[in-house]
């Protein structure tokens, strides 16, 4: 696809168009977590909420944000009706402005990974001290947060240096301008074969349960449980299980609240919303 053309196809996308209609239906704005590039993000993600808003019946737009930091913004004020999170994301969102989970992805844990280029002389986490190593952003669970607290109860002292996404870190360390960088293993399984072929995983955090699915407060509960039975039902179509492969997802199953307790009993603070006048309410 042209590059002219590519843009104008994200315009389309992004709006809310070039889907088919759900007629008298409200519309949901998806927010989906910029691990990668929006034109990547829309090529994923806009198929699959077609697919769901076909099934559904709801209007679905497909929205991201330029960066991590802009996307915790907006998921702050409560711009998404429903957002597509990491784990930190929803025990802070959570709180205020009250996403509640309704689905997560299937059969799956979430485990970062710190990279390196294959050909570096590094082989230990250890070697990375005084060194600086690329990151995604502050709030980011899996590929920020546990590395550098990992690091840290290590006494190795690393100078992070902040990207903007995942593929942005990948990239970076591939082309020589970091010796190492963090991520998680399914971004880094999805980002493109001449970027990921140059690199392998150096460091992998434990499991946690993985990105959350949740819904503002302000979405009626019916919408919820359309939308959430039309994810559920997925992967026994195989219409919907060829969506499914563009994201390397084998499904979806119900998300519970109490889901991610593994991650609320670590305690971390980064992000200071909550408390904060953040319904977002229209």
């Amino acid at each position: 696809m042209k590059p002219k053309v590519l843009v104008l196809w994200l315009i389309v996308v992004c709006s809310g168009l070039g889907r088919p209609e759900a007629h008298g239906a409200e519309k949901i704005r998806f927010g989906i977590v910029p691990q990668q590039s929006a034109s990547e993000l829309a090529k994923l993600w806009v198929p699959l909420l077609g697919y769901l808003q076909e099934k559904s019946g709801l209007e679905l737009v497909f929205e991201t944000a330029k960066d991590i930091p802009t996307f915790e913004k907006r998921l702050a004020a409560g711009e998404y009706e429903v957002g597509y999170m990491n784990p930190y994301h929803y025990i802070v969102f959570h709180a205020a402005p009250g996403y509640a989970a309704f689905a997560r992805e299937k059969g799956v844990k979430l485990q970062g990974v710190i990279v390196v280029r294959k050909d570096s002389n590094l082989t230990k986490i250890e070697e990375l001290a005084g060194k600086t190593v690329a990151f995604p952003a502050p709030a980011a669970f899996a590929a920020t947060i546990l590395p550098l607290a990992h690091l840290k109860s290590q006494g190795i002292t690393v100078t992070p240096s902040f990207t903007s996404s995942h593929d942005s870190v990948y990239i970076g360390v591939a082309r020589g301008f970091f010796p190492a960088g963090g991520g998680i293993n399914r971004t880094f399984e999805n980002a493109k074969p001449e970027t990921r072929d140059e690199l392998r995983v150096l460091w992998m955090t434990p499991q946690y349960t993985p990105h959350a699915l949740a819904a503002h407060p302000r979405v009626p509960k019916e919408s919820v449980r359309r939308l959430q039975a039309a994810m559920l039902s997925m992967d026994a179509d195989p219409r919907g299980r060829e969506v499914l492969a563009r994201l390397n997802f084998k499904g979806f199953e119900e998300g519970r609240d109490a889901d991610w307790y593994d991650i609320r009993k670590l305690g971390i603070r980064v992000l200071e919303y909550v408390g904060k006048n953040t319904a977002g309410e229209r």
